[in-house]
């Protein structure tokens, strides 16, 4: 349990902006669903198989317009999204969303491709920041809706088959067990998209540490010079 509570606190503006967007994303969550948590799942694992198909694909045109390797990154993401799109297919199954609840999909979808691409095109680490708080509120979530079927307040069903399936689960499986699997799946993802984060950290360090170092040296190279000049 201590693992699923883990949380990144903020070390800078770009990290206070990703979490007070997540917060806001989660307070409109709480008002319109409530304690409706299998179609909240539903509208938010939309919007979460979005980040790492959209992600995926910027770094997928950088690699070929740069010509550079990804480091895998590009594999990770697109698993992810696959990941966060299967939740969606099981917990289509298990709320049944009305009409209105898909046009909130659809409308949701849309949004959050074209803010999310403007955020990753804008700031590559501050985007996989919010993602990493994303699926931090996920794991809560989740743990809450467990909390409710294990103590009865939403009565527990049968696993839907496809997610059976996909998680290689018993065939007596139950909502229960479906729920602690995705809240697993979250925490990875949680995981991942915050150590992007401090990689992007890393890197641009060591871009700076290395530009000041070359400028040091070829500000002591043209002193050199000078001096030599005086000289003769």
């Amino acid at each position: 349990m201590n693992e699923l509570n883990k949380h990144f606190e903020p070390q800078n503006l770009s990290d206070k902006v990703a979490l007070s967007f997540t917060k806001f994303l989660r307070f409109l969550a709480d008002t319109f669903f409530k304690k409706r948590y299998g179609h909240r799942a539903v509208v938010l694992e939309t919007v979460a198989a979005v980040p790492g198909m959209v992600a995926g694909m910027l770094i997928h045109l950088k690699s070929l317009r740069k010509m550079e390797d990804d480091r895998g990154w590009i594999k990770t993401l697109l698993d992810e999204a696959e990941n966060e799109r299967m939740h969606l297919m099981t917990f289509i199954h298990i709320a049944k969303p009305t009409w209105l609840e898909r046009v909130i999909i659809l409308t949701a979808q849309f949004i959050f491709i074209v803010t999310y691409a403007l955020i990753y095109l804008i700031s590559q680490r501050t985007a996989h920041r919010i993602v990493g708080y994303f699926e931090e509120e996920a794991v809560r979530s989740y743990t809450e809706y467990l909390h409710e079927l294990e103590t009865g307040k939403i009565k527990d069903q049968p696993a839907p088959e496809i997610a059976i399936n996909y998680w290689n689960l018993p065939l007596h499986s139950t909502l229960k067990d479906v729920v602690r699997v995705i809240r697993d799946d979250e925490a990875g993802h949680r995981d991942v998209n915050h150590n992007f984060a401090d990689v992007i950290d890393t890197r641009v360090r060591l871009k700076r540490s290395a530009d000041i170092e070359k400028k040091e040296k070829s500000k002591n190279s043209n002193l050199k010079n000078d001096k030599e000049l005086k000289k003769n």
